[in-house]
């Protein structure tokens, strides 16, 4: 049995060397780096050393041997990750602008990413788990979001938990089928890792983030709310009880990961029977080092490099 499974886009991502860098002019980009937003995640809990799987589909090329070498480098099992032998790996390039914001080209739903299946055997191996994440950028298509709603079922059927981070993005929202599939997710997960920005999407015309934390829990199934704040740390809601842990202060580099590197150290940590501020500390810890190195999952971290972190900011864990 895996501790934790999850499955979606595997892509290599190029980063703009510039602030305010245009596509539509020459410039240099840093990069390949292996990325995709479950990948992130699924790096930083492997490497914490509870046992990973990933679903996924690559071309058969020079960027899916990047990505699947560094997946199955970090321990993540790669049964599942697919070759595709006629579409290329997917990309995506990214330039980041001078107020924070970033810009992006992607191609995934031309590419091996675009054109993933998964068979009763692979589904039957991979919902064999203690915990599958979601994360809403995978559920990009009708495809997509068909095999992510089989593999909840399955990991629903037995007893294993499914944890949720919606990342809504605006370019996917209002593509066919992404706006009710999130909905779902929502209404069904056992553990919700929204951003303040997840969160006021999510939230009723006036309604505070506390109330609208409130309305969601007692209206769906989730036990536990983690709102993700960046660098302010982040908030866990569990049986009335709201637990608030301060952030790390780091010097930023590249804040992509960061969420993603979050979620995979928190549920990482659950599943290695840690309590849930211990939890939420090494979470906090594991986004505050992704943001200090460049490359989308170069930030990922084990458990030695939580701790000094940890001893660091002077924190008990």
């Amino acid at each position: 049995m895996f501790d934790i499974t999850t499955s979606g886009e595997l892509l290599a991502e190029f980063m703009a060397e510039a602030r305010d860098q245009r596509f539509d002019a020459a410039g240099r980009f840093h990069g390949p780096f292996p990325s995709g937003a479950p990948a992130i995640f699924a790096s930083q809990a492997a490497r914490m050393g509870v046992r990973v799987a990933y679903a996924g589909r690559v071309g058969d090329d020079g960027f899916g041997d990047l990505i699947v070498a560094r997946l199955r480098d970090d321990g993540i099992d790669v049964g599942a990750v697919q070759r595709d032998p006629e579409r290329p790996t997917g990309t995506a390039f990214v330039s980041y602008q001078a107020d924070g914001s970033r810009r992006f080209i992607f191609n995934l739903a031309h590419s091996a990413a675009g054109q993933q299946t998964l068979d009763d055997t692979q589904l039957a191996r991979l919902a064999a788990c203690r915990y599958c994440h979601v994360m809403g950028s995978s559920l990009s298509s009708p495809a997509a979001i068909a095999i992510v709603r089989r593999l909840v079922a399955r990991v629903r059927e037995n007893g294993g938990q499914i944890s949720f981070d919606p990342n809504v993005r605006p370019e996917l929202v209002e593509r066919p089928g992404v706006r009710e599939a999130l909905l779902a997710l929502v209404a069904g997960c056992d553990i919700f890792l929204p951003s303040d920005a997840d969160l006021e999407w999510l939230a009723a015309p006036g309604e505070g983030m506390d109330a609208s934390v409130a309305r969601l829990m007692a209206e769906h199934r989730m036990s536990l709310l983690v709102l993700k704040r960046a660098a302010a740390g982040c908030v866990a809601y569990r049986d009335g009880e709201r637990l608030e842990v301060p952030g790390l202060h780091v010097e930023e580099v590249d804040p992509t990961g960061a969420g993603d590197c979050f979620g995979g150290a928190l549920i990482a940590a659950l599943a290695a029977g840690r309590d849930l501020r211990q939890a939420l500390r090494l979470a906090n810890a594991a986004g505050a080092h992704a943001v200090t190195v460049l490359g989308p999952m170069e930030g990922c971290s084990d458990l030695a490099t939580l701790k000094r972190r940890l001893d660091a900011a002077g924190d008990d864990q």
